[in-house]
Formats: C-alpha cells, sequence, structure tokens
C-alpha cells in the first residue's frame, strides 16, 4: 500500500473520541521549533568552526514574538496529555511501568540513537582528516541542540505515574505546589546568587507544564469553558508582562547569545507565565480546530506530520548546517547583524533546509515510522 493509501486508512480507522486537536498540537509546536531555528540565526563562520548568533537578541523588538513562537510549552503540555492516557490505558489491560516506558521510549531512542550514530561517524571523519577546529565538536555543536529536549521530556516521561498519583491526590494543589517551588528557585537565584539552584527549574518547570497536561486528560480543563480558558490566557500574559519588566528577567522567552540569562535555559518563572498565556489560548482554539480536523484531508496531514516528526526535529539543525555549507560559499547567510540583506534573505534560509531536510526525513523517518 501506498504512503497516502496508509494515511487514508489509519484516517478512515480514527476513533470517533480521539482529541485530534492534542495531535494538530504536538506537530505545530515542533514545526514552530523548527522554523523558528532556521529564521532568527545569524551565521558566523570563523576559523573553520560554525555557529549561529540569535537575530532576537540584536533587533529591537523582537522579543515580542518570542511570546506567541516560544511554544515548547505547548509540547509538554500535549505530552502530559498523552502520557496519562497510555499510562492509564495501559495499566487497564494489566501492563506494567516497564511496559510503559519501553512503549514510550521506543519511539524516542529508536530516530535518536540512529541520528548519534551517524554524527558519531561523521565527527570521526572530520578528526581523521582534520576538518574544523581543535575539540569534541570539530565543525560545529550545532547539530546536536535538540538533544537536551529529549533528556528533559524523558525525565518527564519516567516521573509519569508518580505525578499522576500526585495529580489524582491534589489536583490543583499539586500546581500551585510547583508554581510555589519555581518561584521559590527564581528567588534563591536572583535575590541571593545560591549556586545551582537554578537548574532545579528544569525540572519543575517542565514537570509543571505537563502536570496541565493531565487536566486536558482528564477532561476537567475542557469542562471548564472558554471563560476559564480566557482568564488563563489573560493571567499567563499579564504576568508576563508583569514578571519582564521588574528588571530581573529579560523580556524574550528564548536564549538570545547577548543578554546575560535566558529564560530558558534554565527555565525561570517567565515560562511558566508563558505556558499558561499560550495553553489558554490554544484551548480557546480547541473546538474550532476539532471541527476543522474532522474532514479527510487536514487530519491526513496531522497523521502525516506525526508520523516522522521526531526525526523532523532531529535533523532540522543538520539540515540547516548542510544549507550553510552549501549557500555560504556563494554569499548567502553572510550578514552579522540584523541588516536588510539578512531580513531579504529569510525566504531562502526557510526554504532551503526545509529542501534539504526532505531526503533526511525519507531516509531516517522509518525508524520512527516502524517503532510506533
Amino acid at each position: 500500500m501506498s504512503f497516502v493509501g496508509r494515511l487514508a486508512t489509519m484516517a478512515e480507522k480514527t476513533p470517533a473520541d480521539r482529541d485530534r486537536y492534542v495531535d494538530l498540537l504536538r506537530a505545530f509546536s515542533i514545526t514552530t521549533v523548527v522554523l523558528g531555528h532556521w529564521f532568527i540565526a545569524i551565521i558566523l563562520w570563523r576559523d573553520g568552526y560554525i555557529r549561529v548568533v540569535n537575530v532576537v537578541g540584536v533587533t529591537s523588538g523582537l522579543w515580542l514574538l518570542t511570546w506567541v513562537l516560544q511554544v515548547m510549552p505547548l509540547f509538554f503540555f500535549v505530552g502530559g496529555f498523552s502520557n496519562m492516557k497510555t499510562y492509564e490505558a495501559m495499566r487497564s489491560r494489566g501492563q506494567t511501568y516497564r511496559d510503559f516506558m519501553s512503549a514510550r521510549m521506543a519511539r524516542l531512542w529508536k530516530p535518536t540513537l540512529v541520528f548519534i550514530g551517524v554524527w558519531a561517524v561523521v565527527e570521526g571523519l572530520l578528526h581523521v582528516f582534520d576538518i574544523g577546529r581543535d575539540g569534541i565538536f570539530r565543525g560545529t555543536f550545532l547539530p546536536f541542540g535538540p538533544l537536551w529536549f529529549l533528556l528533559v521530556y524523558v525525565g518527564v516521561i519516567a516521573a509519569t505515574p508518580l505525578m499522576l498519583r500526585l495529580h489524582r491526590a491534589g489536583g490543583i494543589v499539586i500546581v500551585t505546589g510547583l508554581v510555589a517551588l519555581i518561584a521559590g528557585a527564581d528567588v534563591l537565584r536572583f535575590a541571593f546568587d545560591v549556586p545551582g539552584v537554578a537548574w532545579l527549574n528544569l525540572a519543575f518547570v517542565w514537570l509543571l507544564v505537563h502536570q496541565i497536561g493531565f487536566f486536558y486528560a482528564d477532561g476537567s480543563l475542557v469542562r471548564a469553558g472558554a471563560r476559564a480558558h480566557l482568564s488563563m490566557a489573560v493571567a499567563g500574559l499579564a504576568g508576563l508582562i508583569a514578571l519582564t519588566n521588574i528588571g530581573v528577567y529579560p523580556r524574550s522567552m528564548v536564549g538570545t547569545d547577548v543578554e546575560r540569562l535566558s529564560n530558558m535555559n534554565p527555565p525561570t518563572l517567565c515560562i511558566v507565565a508563558l505556558a499558561f498565556w499560550l495553553i489558554g489560548l490554544a484551548m480557546l482554539f480547541r473546538e474550532r480546530a476539532n471541527r476543522w480536523l474532522q474532514a479527510k484531508r487536514p487530519w491526513m496531514t496531522v497523521i502525516a506530520a506525526n508520523s516522522v516528526i521526531m526525526t523532523v526535529f532531529l535533523w532540522h539543525l543538520t539540515a540547516y548546517l548542510v544549507t550553510i555549507l552549501l549557500l555560504h560559499p556563494l554569499g548567502l547567510g553572510r550578514p552579522t547583524d540584523s541588516t536588510l540583506s539578512w531580513w531579504l534573505q529569510r525566504p531562502v534560509w526557510l526554504l532551503a533546509p526545509a529542501l534539504v531536510l526532505v531526503p533526511f526525513v525519507v531516509m531516517f523517518g522509518r525508524f520512527e515510522r516502524d517503532s510506533r
């Protein structure tokens, strides 16, 4: 059966009670991250080493886009939904925690190990032929950026049973407690300069966003209604405005390589506000989006995207690196600031990496599809 034929069959067999919006949000969040990485990069190629600088840090007002396009919280939110649904379904069939972890890890680690294996060979060849500067990563660290996210997400998956028990016992109290822990870590970091405490929020923030996904999975967030979703969004936006105007937090929701600290690495209380803003906004569009996804063609598109979404995420910066190697010698990607030339080249630096990414997805996407 052809790929399109398989998609059509999968679309026809989709259970009537499936929340298709979750799949759309997953595909949307990763696709936005991919396009964002390609869009914001100022390329620096010096002494045989390639690195990129975020244009947000050198362009006045561009930070505002990150309040809409830094969508990683949406991925962890739908992750909470999916992990709760999967764990409960497996438990009802008598399966164990080990079965749950094996099922969730298969789709993550199979394409990831392929990615690491291919790049281990490439890095080995760069060392053998003395290409690039000295160091573990000879030519650039660029392709390996996505791996931090996978490590954090694996930790969140592993904590699912514990966090589910807490959710059933405490509900919104657990969310409040996590927010308090995040705020406390920020106070210790900024007011008392306690070393290392900031990294606690790498767990607390993403566990919190994942925890909110449980309220979607158990139906309580949907039952809360549009007014609650609007209040959630407004509260998150108000929190962002307040936090970024007290002289502590940068306005950008992504690291800029210019500002002294990043709201994302490690995450701060601003990412909590961002999560409430984006999740509230997303829930306001849920009913309309689910009606649209009842049509066969949009739903087939979402299925297709999700069938290789991890492959796209893993290889998108490799595709970007290949594009740099092809186009930089031709004079493209040379501006080292957000000049008019840099802006005029943006369509090229979105389209070209997308074309280069296609053969990577064709070659390696099957490892993700096979693990489903």
